[in-house]
């Protein structure tokens, strides 16, 4: 089989436990692919990754994606037509000015800096989550920090990757958005937060007296981000053989990614990840009126603005109950693979009344910060005269998964955001139909899922790479639509108006019976 390795694109994307490298060919469909298990460590209460391990993941990945290569088309490969990193979004990369870290990475999923995202908040008046690149950068100052007066350039993990690949310290949009709130007008940092920032911190006295000099230019999908130089194709490649040259797309986070291999990036659209964890991301067509904390303000890889709807517990009680049942299954002498209990056990919660028949749950793994719980107690509640049935039953745990993330959705309904279609993808939608019913009622808006979804954020900095070179006029949406997704095979589902109305009577149920959840929490240690 031959490979034109001009119209090759490369994307590489680093997740909290796996680097995946993706090739795709000018159809845009992946054509061999390589990746690398790995873990971050708890040092001195802080998670973190080396950079020898972000270098000799990224080597051993790049390494695997070569031999796949080799097998598949019988060449080296030596070169591609255009290529992007992209990383987990957030974190605190600090660097001084001969480009030394000058204390360990702290990832996004380090929380010490509860105390500057609040104080930021109130300042802003507006949202910085505490994984935020601003949250730790103030929080170290908080803290009396050394570091901070050395302090040169900071930056996301994608942000670090691209500038000792390419030697420009830039960013693509989306990612930029998870360290600073972004002027999705101006496609920038917000002057007047930077100005602010300025002024809280200028009773230090830092060598350095404007935060904006000390971070990456912003850039959008499409735009200018350097190309590949000697010395980065090295340190990815250490046997000589890639080549020098390539175009380069700005880094992106991983929310960016997810939002392209989804189709997710015009106004009006959204996407839906449901599995452990749920979020949602919509697209929208205007910022929000004022400060909502139970939402985070992101954009899309051109500039978008984006509303993240993010809540912890999504469907680890569901898989517990279904576990449950699949024990029942097998005392009773039935051989039942997962796969086959899923589906009997999901297709029977449609046979359930639209409101669950006045039964109750809440999948409470983890606390819910959208309903004000620090802990939780996965638990199920239902009153004498509630219609108790197995649909019922089945139905309710399918709709919690869905309770929290729907307070943070009506948000943006008093916001007036109008949602078109969301993407729905992630384990509450492998069973055919069912997930995808669920949220079209819930959500109020037809859900559609994609045979693409699973192709992940790797597969998305590919696209943005060959957006690059071969954008011509098109918008990304437009080239996302024309030539990535068009004839992409998926189905959709629009909700039904009664259905509607039941997911709604159980939201009331589910918001009145928090008390009952914090009850547990207080007196079930």
């Amino acid at each position: 089989m031959a490979i034109n390795l001009d119209k090759t694109y490369l994307g590489i994307e680093l997740g909290s436990t796996r680097i995946k490298a993706v090739l795709i060919d000018e159809n845009h469909k992946p054509i061999a692919s390589g990746d690398h298990a790995w873990e971050n460590r708890l040092e001195n209460g802080i998670r973190t990754y080396h950079l020898d391990d972000v270098w000799s993941g990224l080597q051993d990945c790049y390494k695997n994606l070569c031999a796949d290569v080799k097998a598949k088309f019988g060449v080296a490969l030596t070169h591609v037509g255009a290529f992007g990193v992209s990383a987990m979004m957030h974190g605190y990369m600090a660097f001084n000015k001969e480009g030394e870290l000058l204390v360990p990475f702290r990832t996004w999923r380090n929380t010490e800096a509860r105390d500057a995202s609040g104080k930021l908040t109130d300042l802003f008046q507006f949202n910085i989550p505490e994984r935020w690149s601003i949250s730790h950068l103030y929080q170290c100052i908080l803290d009396k920090e050394e570091h901070v007066n050395d302090l040169d350039y900071f930056c996301t993990l994608a942000g670090y990757i691209h500038w000792k690949l390419t030697g420009r310290k830039v960013l693509g949009i989306g990612d930029a958005a998870g360290m600073f709130p972004i002027d999705s007008d101006k496609f920038d940092f917000v002057d007047r937060f930077l100005e602010q920032f300025d002024e809280l911190v200028a009773p230090c006295n830092f060598k350095w007296k404007h935060v904006k000099d000390l971070m990456p230019k912003v850039l959008c999908a499409g735009d200018d981000a350097g190309s590949l130089t000697e010395e980065g194709a090295k340190l990815l490649d250490p046997t000589g053989t890639l080549q020098a040259g390539i175009p380069m797309c700005a880094p992106e986070g991983d929310a960016g990614t997810g939002m392209v291999a989804t189709n997710s990036c015009a106004k009006r659209t959204g996407n839906v990840s449901a599995g452990t964890s749920i979020f949602a991301m919509v697209v929208l067509e205007r910022a929000l009126s004022k400060l909502h904390r139970e939402i985070d303000m992101v954009t899309t890889p051109d500039g978008s603005p984006v509303a993240m709807v993010h809540a912890n517990n999504c469907t680890s009680d569901l898989n517990a109950w279904v576990g449950l049942f699949g024990e029942f299954a097998k005392a009773s002498g039935l051989s039942l693979d997962a796969n086959a209990l899923y589906g009997l056990l999901y297709n029977k919660a449609l046979e359930g009344d639209s409101d669950c028949g006045g039964l109750l749950s809440y999948g409470y793994f983890s606390g819910e910060f959208i309903t004000g719980l620090e802990e939780g107690r996965p638990l199920f509640v239902r009153t004498p005269d509630s219609k108790f049935s197995l649909a019922n039953f089945m139905r309710t745990h399918l709709y919690t998964t869905l309770g929290a993330i729907k307070i943070g959705m009506n948000i943006l309904d008093e916001e007036n955001v109008a949602i078109d279609k969301l993407l729905g993808h992630g384990g509450l939608f492998k069973t055919k139909g069912v997930g995808q019913k669920i949220m079209a009622d819930a959500m109020n808006a037809p859900v559609s899922v994609m045979e693409t979804a699973g192709e992940g954020g790797a597969w998305g900095i590919a696209i943005l790479a060959a957006f690059v070179v071969n954008k011509g006029s098109l918008t990304l949406p437009e080239y996302l639509d024309d030539k990535v997704f068009k004839g992409a095979e998926g189905s959709t589902i629009a909700p039904t108006p009664d259905d509607v109305k039941g997911f709604e009577a159980f939201m009331e149920r589910y918001k009145a019976g928090i008390a009952i959840e914090k009850c547990a929490v207080d007196n079930l240690k």
